[in-house]
């Protein structure tokens, strides 16, 4: 039998194998550093709530009123399910906190959120005059009904009311008579606490004379 002889390879060979080599190591020092898989997060036991948005700007608004008023009154009062609700045709006076009030015809109710308003018509040194009010206004000290129509209106807005023919006028006697049974009322109311209050007096010197 033949010895076996080792078999003698060229140079270029053994050099493509060290190249190979080389490539392979690189290859896994990539895939351990920059591909290692990163560990799974454990799911929460109790997920956040969702937040429901169906309607944002009447949620906002909502928010809005319920600071600008906390009683609710101003929502009430203009409110289309409340009966005793003011209506256009309505004379109404708006209490201001820097000025002087004003009362006019409401012609014009606009519910709008935040945003709703009043359009008051009255008539000033015989010009007719037009004021918008914010009914949720922090300027607006108070609105009161001073008279009521007597048959609601069949239109929502009173722009016809502008022509001479179904202008009312001035209404300052119809306020003025609205806040002398006002203070009369207050007048009395006061009187009757007085008079308790000094006959409570006279029961306290009679049994101290006694």
């Amino acid at each position: 039998m033949a010895p076996t002889t080792p078999t003698l390879r060229p140079l270029a060979c053994w050099k493509s194998l060290l190249r190979h080599s080389r490539l392979q190591k690189t290859a896994t020092r990539s895939l351990t550093t920059y591909f290692q898989p990163k560990p799974i997060d454990a799911p929460p036991s109790t997920p956040p709530p969702a937040i429901k948005f169906k309607e944002p700007i009447n949620d906002v608004h909502a928010m809005q009123i319920a600071v600008l008023d906390p009683t609710g009154a101003r929502t009430t009062l203009f409110s289309k399910t409340n009966p005793e609700a003011a209506h256009v045709g309505d004379i109404l006076l708006v209490r201001l906190k820097t000025g002087d009030p004003f009362a006019g015809v409401c012609i014009n109710i606009r519910r709008r959120g935040v945003e709703s308003g009043i359009l008051l018509r009255n008539e000033l040194t015989r010009v007719g005059v037009e004021m918008w009010f914010k009914i949720y206004s922090p300027n607006v000290e108070g609105i009161e009904v001073v008279q009521r129509k007597e048959k609601r209106a069949r239109r929502a807005r009173l722009t016809y009311m502008r022509k001479a023919k179904h202008d009312i006028g001035s209404v300052q006697n119809i306020v003025l008579a609205y806040q002398r049974s006002r203070g009369a009322l207050r007048g009395s109311v006061a009187s009757v606490a007085s008079n308790e209050k000094k006959g409570g007096k006279r029961k306290v010197k009679g049994k101290g004379k006694r």
